[in-house]
């Protein structure tokens, strides 16, 4: 089996060295960029399976290097950071990170989220007998699972990762009424370290991507729900 490839961009030597030897030893293909020019040459050299970003960058920020990967690249993103504020956790999950991490961190977290969004993409990417149909079609909208591609009118609708979960999530499952936890639970898969409101988050920007208001809303006082309709 190929190893799964993993870009550290981070210009902390010590922290990068620390996360390439803990994740080489665990059997991941790592390389490091220390700032955000050699970081994007890389992403498109290496293209990894999965972005360990930092915040705080020598030559940009990392939400500016998110918002330009997540534009051009289906791939998830963790970012890593010194800020530890909620605002600035929700700010770094609408720029398209899929997960935050805040120094300092222990490895063996850091190890296990990276596995768990990784299983859940590839999870997301096998076949099995409950996919027969690779094509969802509702409205204006056209989902091909196995490429995670969607779109809209004929147009290509960008996600991130944990968008594409949270809208085929919410789709496999319509007409129930997902509280927010149970969403972290199914699409995070974990008792994620912030708080509810990145679901709303998630659920907001896919509502305005799909303009999906009337499809995806809102149980007021317990969370979200896909609306049944005649496909």
């Amino acid at each position: 089996m190929d190893k799964k490839k993993i870009l550290i961009i981070e210009d902390e030597e010590a922290i990068a060295d620390l996360l390439a030897y803990g994740l080489n030893k665990e059997g991941f293909h790592t390389i490091t960029a220390n700032n955000g020019e050699e970081g994007i040459r890389s992403l498109e050299r290496f293209k990894p399976d999965l972005l360990l970003l930092d915040w705080m960058l020598p030559d940009s920020s990392g939400l500016d290097i998110c918002k330009k990967v997540t534009a051009t690249n289906n791939i998830p993103i963790i970012m890593i950071t010194a800020k530890s504020d909620i605002t600035d956790k929700i700010l770094g999950l609408e720029f398209g990170a899929d997960d935050y991490i805040t120094k300092p961190f222990d490895l063996r977290e850091v190890i296990a989220r990276i596995r768990t969004i990784l299983r859940r993409v590839a999870l997301a990417n096998s076949p099995s007998e409950e996919r027969i149909d690779n094509t969802i079609r509702f409205h204006n909208i056209e989902i091909t699972k196995d490429e995670r591609l969607v779109k809209k009118n004929e147009e290509i609708i960008e996600l991130t990762p944990k968008e594409f979960d949270l809208l085929i999530t919410l789709y496999s499952y319509r007409g129930k009424i997902f509280t927010r936890t149970e969403l972290l639970d199914f699409v995070w898969g974990y008792e994620y370290a912030g708080d509810t409101r990145t679901v709303d988050i998630h659920v907001q920007r896919l509502r305005k991507k799909l303009d999906a208001n009337d499809l995806i809303t809102t149980v007021f006082g317990v969370g979200y729900k896909f609306e049944k309709q005649v496909d």
